[in-house]
């Protein structure tokens, strides 16, 4: 018979989105702590050369036949869903794209986990389901009142896994970043959208003059320059409260919910100010309307992570930040 050591190395971590940019740096941190891995990506808007770590299988997470082969074949313990079409602008526009590709295909994944007898799940969801914030930072007690379809599709998969806790034992964490940013620290993964839509690459583009100029979406918000303040927080540092979350679901069942900010925020001005600072060039900036469905202010709190789960943002100051995003973006 094989033995107790056997059977834990043959366990699995499947990772839906995992050639993502946030997918990418968990699967190379639940690597690094020893977990074997199984990447599932249909490479829509993933990079196979983010997939540098565990076993990749090109496919949709909503292809039923492919999940019942992945999860008969492979011992997964843990699911950690970061699928998702996640623009807001595309879904104001398309929100029946947002709806399928989010929610319809989140559902055909819970059914192949209970079929399979999966009962762990890390889910991705977004500060987006907040909506415009009452107070600052956002804690978990904050109403959620999402203000875009992205927001609200995040939200509905939230309900799902709160009623699959009480109706079938699914047992969940969800992590609702705040903007995800920079880049591997050893500069082997990175961003790689295409087209891209973050500001800090965006930032980068301008400088080495791939685009003529910064388009800032709206300089009359209720803010001390009137551009947005949003809460950036290191792409390593959501890594590891994903790892954090899977040792609870290992000791706790039950769905919990953290919100992974860094406290304080920056507006969209003092990004471009401290890439000038970084790079030493200027940055061209043409200053547009607002975008509809994006809230002025939005930065979390983190006490309830750092208080259960021992997770704190070490990365997360814009220095460190924009240094190790510009490494990648030269290299890359």
């Amino acid at each position: 018979m094989p033995s107790r050591r056997n059977n834990q190395i043959m366990k699995k971590v499947l990772i839906i989105g995992g050639a993502g940019y946030i997918g990418s740096h968990v699967n190379k941190y639940f690597n690094s702590q020893g977990k074997f891995t199984i990447i599932l990506d249909n490479l829509s808007r993933g990079n196979i050369r983010l997939v540098k770590w565990g076993t990749f299988i090109e496919g949709d997470f909503a292809d039923e036949d492919l999940l019942d082969e992945i999860f008969s074949k492979h011992q997964i313990e843990l699911v950690i869903h970061l699928s998702a079409l996640a623009y807001v602008g595309e879904s104001v526009e398309n929100p029946d794209l947002y709806y399928e590709a989010n929610v319809a295909k989140t559902l055909v994944l819970l059914r192949q986990m209970r079929k399979h007898n999966v009962n762990k799940m890390i889910f991705s969801s977004t500060c987006a389901t907040f909506g415009n914030a009452i107070y600052t930072p956002i804690d978990e007690k904050h109403p959620q009142i999402p203000i875009n379809p992205y927001g609200r599709t995040k939200l509905i998969i939230e309900w799902i896994l709160k009623d699959y806790a009480i109706a079938y034992g699914l047992n969940s964490v969800i992590l609702r970043y705040f903007n995800a940013a920079g880049a591997d620290p050893d500069g082997e993964i990175g961003e790689l959208h295409v087209p891209e839509t973050h500001l800090i690459p965006i930032i980068f583009e301008v400088v080495e003059g791939r685009r003529e100029s910064l388009q800032v979406f709206g300089n009359d918000y209720p803010t001390k320059d009137g551009t947005c303040i949003r809460d950036y927080i290191h792409v390593t540092d959501l890594a590891e409260a994903h790892y954090l979350a899977g040792e609870l679901l290992e000791k706790r069942n039950g769905i919990h919910c953290f919100n992974l900010g860094n406290s304080q925020g920056h507006s969209v001005l003092e990004v471009v100010d401290a890439v000038e600072k970084l790079v030493g060039k200027e940055v061209t900036r043409n200053m547009k309307p607002r975008r509809p469905g994006d809230p002025p202010i939005l930065t979390g709190a983190y006490n309830h992570a750092n208080t259960v789960l021992g997770w704190e943002p070490k990365h997360s100051e814009l220095k460190t930040i924009l240094s190790t995003a510009w490494k990648w973006f030269k290299s890359h």
